[in-house]
């Protein structure tokens, strides 16, 4: 499949650079345009409707995720191109695809071009159809430890497991049980099960998963109804279940 880029960064020897990669190395990637500002970048995404931006983080009169916010539903992946490191968790956390380094590894763009194509195919292939998991309802049970002992519950009736600091919510249809664990031991738990971890926040049972949207960063929307986010660096494994 052809991708659709757009560059936008206030260096321009920057974009040069980036610019003949991708010309020399990632034939699959298509340049739409270029832009040296945050003004310049948000009127050339509405233009040309990319699904790829490679995004400088530091630029004049703002910064990437400046620009980012400015777009709650996004349906472009974005692979940052920095030269500061400390960075890295903020554009996770914007669900940045993939975070390149300057001056840039050829080896790390074209992973970045690969793993960027594998995603977006993958999100087409699965765009607005109602989903269905390829794998067996998972039978067993687990244990949740409370104040006046435990209790028992069978694993395909949990719907989705949420975050609370060092607690963890138990989604059970129009219940929830507030448990005294953290969400990595569910994670480590119901692993067995199916479980997968869509984002720093949410573990859901992949058979409950009905439909996948494109967006921000990607969300699932659960049996329920209830939509939950999805971290792009979890995209992969998730997509990998409805293949």
């Amino acid at each position: 499949m052809k991708l659709r880029a757009v560059i936008i960064d206030d260096e321009i020897t920057s974009r040069e650079i980036l610019r003949n990669y991708l010309r020399d190395y990632c034939d699959q990637v298509s340049i739409l345009g270029e832009a040296s500002t945050i003004k310049e970048g948000m009127a050339l995404i509405n233009k040309d409707r990319p699904n790829l931006v490679f995004l400088d983080v530091e630029m004049p009169f703002g910064n990437a995720f400046d620009l980012l916010d400015k777009i709650p539903d996004r349906t472009f992946e974005t692979v940052f191109v920095t030269a500061y490191d400390q960075y890295a968790m903020e554009a996770l956390n914007q669900h940045a695809a993939y975070y390149l380094m300057k001056p840039i590894n050829i080896d790390e763009l074209i992973k970045a071009v690969a793993y960027v194509e594998e995603i977006i195919s993958k999100e087409d292939l699965l765009d607005d159809r109602i989903l269905s998991a390829t794998i067996k309802k998972a039978e067993g049970k687990i244990t949740l430890p409370q104040l006046d002992g435990f209790q028992v519950l069978n694993v395909s009736d949990i719907l989705y497991c949420k975050a609370d600091d060092n607690y963890t919510e138990i989604f059970l249809g129009e219940k929830k049980i507030l448990v005294s664990k953290t969400l990595k031991y569910f994670e480590e738990s119901l692993a067995q099960f199916n479980f997968v971890r869509i984002h720093k926040s949410f573990l859901v049972n992949i058979n409950e998963v009905v439909k996948y949207r494109k967006g921000k960063g990607g969300s699932v929307v659960i049996s329920n109804g209830k939509e939950l986010m999805v971290s792009a660096s979890r995209k992969k494994e998730l997509l990998s279940y409805f293949e």
